[in-house]
This record gives structure tokens, sequence and C-alpha cells, in this order.
């Protein structure tokens, strides 16, 4: 008798493990689909290429707004200093005036203050997307980065070249390139 319930339970736990068997392989399918649908994101290349490229270029954002803002305010001191030399009807309306420059100015304050928001949710994406490397190893395979990915051109004599905007600092055409063009011509 005890071989006989033995078998029924064996029988049963095959059946049970057999009914399992459909969800398992689904639920395998779904983990491959994953992977697959990640590795087309290419997350290797967002995590070392587009996020360090926007975190650099909205750091040259932050540094340009920060330049022109200071320039603008020396300008500022400037008027202020030559309203002094001017008669009192002017100097008072130089003096609003530049008041009026020194409060728009803030605006370098709080653009600093919201791109270092974006460069947190950045990091935060960058690390997000670090784990999920480490977790899947070498299961993504090699990465081929997309064609119309963003990185920026590397021939700055190109059409395209000129068309990508300001360039970071040593990257893309500079004003001593501009010079030697104009000088042979």
């Amino acid at each position: 008798m005890a071989i006989q319930a033995n078998s029924i339970a064996a029988d049963s736990n095959a059946q049970a493990a057999l009914a399992f068997l459909p969800e398992l392989k689904r639920l395998a399918q779904f983990i491959q689909n994953a992977k697959q649908d990640i590795a087309a994101i290419h997350p290797k290349a967002i995590n070392t290429d587009h996020i360090p490229l926007a975190n650099d270029e909205l750091d040259a954002v932050v540094g340009a707004t920060e330049a022109a803002t200071n320039k603008i305010m020396d300008v500022c001191d400037d008027i202020t200093r030559i309203a002094e030399a001017v008669p009192p009807e002017f100097k008072e309306r130089l003096i609003n005036c530049t008041t009026q420059i020194y409060e728009a100015c803030n605006f370098q304050d709080i653009t600093g203050q919201r791109i270092t928001k974006v460069v947190a949710v950045l990091k935060h994406i960058d690390g997000k997307v670090g784990a999920l490397l480490a977790a899947l190893g070498d299961e993504l395979g090699p990465v081929k980065i997309a064609d119309n990915a963003m990185t920026p051109p590397t021939a700055p004599d190109s059409a395209a070249g000129l068309l990508n905007g300001p360039q970071l600092p040593g990257q893309g055409v500079d004003q001593d390139h501009i010079d030697r063009l104009l000088e042979k011509h």
C-alpha cells in the first residue's frame, strides 16, 4: 500500500510539474525577449557614451551662461562707473537700467539649478543602467552603436561638423582653425 501511495504521489508531482512547464517556458521566453529588448537600446553605449556626453554638454551650458553673466555684470559695473560722470538725469536712468540688467541676470542661477537637477537624473539613470549591465553581465553580447548615436562628428572640416551647434571645449572648430582658413584665401 505504501508503494502504491508513493507511486500516486509521484504521478501527482509529475503532473504538477508538467502543468508548470508551459508557464516556465513562457517565462523563459519573456526573459529572453526582455534581454533582446534591452540589448536593442544599447545600454553599454548609453552608459559609456550618451550620458557622459550629455553631462559634458550640460556642464558646458552652465559654464557658458556663467561666463556670459559675469561679462554682463562687468559691463554693468563699467556703466555704473561711467554714470558717475554724467548729468544727474542720465545717471539715474543708467543706474536703473543696470539694476534691471543685474536682476535679469538671475537667469544664470535658475538655469544652473535646473541643469543640476537634470544632471542628477542622468546620474541616477547611469547608475541604473550600470546595475542592469552588471546584472546581465556579458549576456547582452557586443554592442553596436546605432548610426544615429549622439556622438559628435570627428571631422570639423565636414559640413556635418558645422551643423552640430556649439562644441565642447577642445572639440570642433575653434577660432584658430577659422583664422587659418581665412588666411589661405
